[in-house]
């Protein structure tokens, strides 16, 4: 049950009985850290939460991998954000964010500043301030979920995956910028993907309504 994985269509089941992601996020005092491998932001107390099944996963940090790791039909993408929460009984929740080189991100354009800072020094940590992860835009209501674990170690497993349908944009500066935190020869600091087994994994479509309306992308 280790991540990350290919999101590949056949085997894939569609569903509708999911439903939305319901975010409820809020702004809150945050550090920027180096952490050597990856450059974490980490919100003081939380930052608010996702509501996934009727359990409240407490938003903690969230960090960069450069490529992606998880891949869709194989194809790997730029960049991949990952967005940690934990339950108040230790259970773990994952959203993950793929990013192609297109047009600037503007949650990464505005740490753009506090990223400098801290570049090039493995495990230094600078405040960052209040930032609002409501800005980390998802673009898409259809999802991939399924069971996986951490892709650091010491890569627990039982981490409930969602991993957005929508493949966003990124400019090659705020690449590297995230990729100055790894201190290694392979410039990369993305996991090799690992067998799915028997796992399922699902995509949640919603359903369009009676008069056949688009649904709202949020």
């Amino acid at each position: 049950m280790q991540s990350p994985v290919d999101l590949l269509n056949e085997r894939v089941e569609v569903v509708s009985h999911l439903g939305r992601l319901r975010r409820s996020y809020k702004p809150s005092n945050s550090t920027l850290r180096n952490r050597g491998h990856d450059m974490m932001l980490k919100w003081e107390g939380g930052a608010g939460s996702l509501n996934i099944n009727g359990t409240e996963y407490v938003l903690n940090q969230c960090h960069w991998h450069s490529p992606s790791e998880h891949t869709i039909n194989g194809q790997s993408y730029d960049l991949e954000v990952h967005m940690v929460h934990e339950s108040a009984d230790g259970k773990i929740a994952v959203v993950g964010i793929m990013y192609t080189i297109g047009r600037p991100d503007s949650f990464l354009a505005s740490l753009t500043n506090r990223l400098r800072d801290i570049g090039g020094t493995s495990d230094i940590e600078r405040a960052a301030g209040v930032v609002d992860p409501r800005h980390i835009k998802l673009g898409s209501r259809k999802y991939f979920r399924y069971i996986g674990s951490l892709t650091v170690p010491p890569c627990t497993e039982n981490v409930l995956w969602t991993i957005v349908n929508k493949v966003r944009t990124v400019t090659r500066d705020q690449v590297r910028l995230l990729r100055v935190a790894v201190h290694d020869d392979s410039d990369t600091n993305a996991r090799p993907l690992q067998p799915l087994n028997s796992r399922s994994m699902q995509l949640f479509r919603p359903d369009t309504d009676l008069n056949n309306q688009t649904p709202r992308v949020f």
